[in-house]
């Protein structure tokens, strides 16, 4: 509504607008021109490693800072080889992405909220490790072609299905998000499980497990409907429970052997 009353807008209020969507599209060009220079894929060494070096740097800058903080002790497949896998596990804060790149010497493209590859430090770093921008609903084609392309290269994506910092439970997760069946079953990538099983807190000691790779290969070759992604993803999130479950039960025979010593 107009300062006269009327529909049509006033000319301090066509003004307004004018400047409102000129800044719009200076902001959408700026985004545009930055995904334009950004680096995707990285090239395999002479001996078949992908290497980030921005990502090595921020590994040897943040590993002792993150550490100390919050300091983690891995369990299981804690080693992973060259080639393309697709590291999947539940969420809690911020340094949840440093568990995944603890496995491995190659580089990683983590899925990434969109907004954020466009902030001022964090966007640039995102930009130059090979982020891939993520709509929390997973709708978004743009990061699965881009997903497929990066696997496809034999190099290493992580995810979150959660699709956000799980800020409600510590036993439920939050409802998955589809995507990383599709794209495992696609490109027949490994799935490399890991659960977070207990919430990071500042010096608490955290614990991570990884689970053996799962292929996903009954499904190779099938012709797949939407409820067929949708049992292959609830697979998948179950083995993250399991694996929870199971660490558990072996923290608690551990204690019940050392009351018995």
């Amino acid at each position: 509504m107009s300062e006269n009353g009327e529909g049509e807008l006033s000319p301090r209020e066509l003004k307004k607008e004018q400047k409102r969507l000129k800044k719009e599209e200076k902001k959408r060009l700026k985004r545009e021109k930055q995904m334009k220079n950004r680096k995707l894929l990285f090239p395999a060494n002479k001996k078949g490693k992908h290497v980030m070096h921005l990502m090595n740097f921020l590994r040897f800058l943040f590993y002792p800072i993150h550490f100390l903080v919050y300091p983690y002790k891995l369990y299981g497949h804690k080693k992973v080889g060259f080639g393309a896998y697709i590291y999947m596990g539940n969420h809690y804060c911020l340094w949840d992405v440093f568990y995944p790149a603890r496995t491995t010497g190659e580089g990683i493209h983590y899925l990434m909220k969109d907004s954020l590859m466009h902030m001022p430090v964090v966007g640039y770093w995102a930009r130059h490790v090979g982020a891939i921008p993520a709509m929390r609903d997973g709708s978004d084609v743009r990061t699965l072609m881009e997903s497929m392309k990066v696997l496809k290269n034999g190099e290493k994506i992580s995810l979150f299905p959660e699709g956000t910092r799980n800020k409600v439970s510590d036993e439920e997760f939050l409802p998955f998000h589809g995507g990383a069946a599709l794209l495992a079953i696609k490109t027949k990538t490994p799935v490399i499980p890991f659960v977070i099983c207990n919430r990071p807190k500042v010096f608490h000691v955290t614990h991570v497990v990884f689970g053996e790779p799962i292929e996903l290969s009954e499904y190779y070759g099938k012709r797949m409907t939407a409820e067929d992604y949708a049992a292959a993803d609830e697979k998948l999130k179950n083995r993250l429970y399991e694996l929870r479950e199971e660490h558990r039960a072996y923290l608690a025979s551990k204690k019940k052997k050392k009351k018995e010593a």
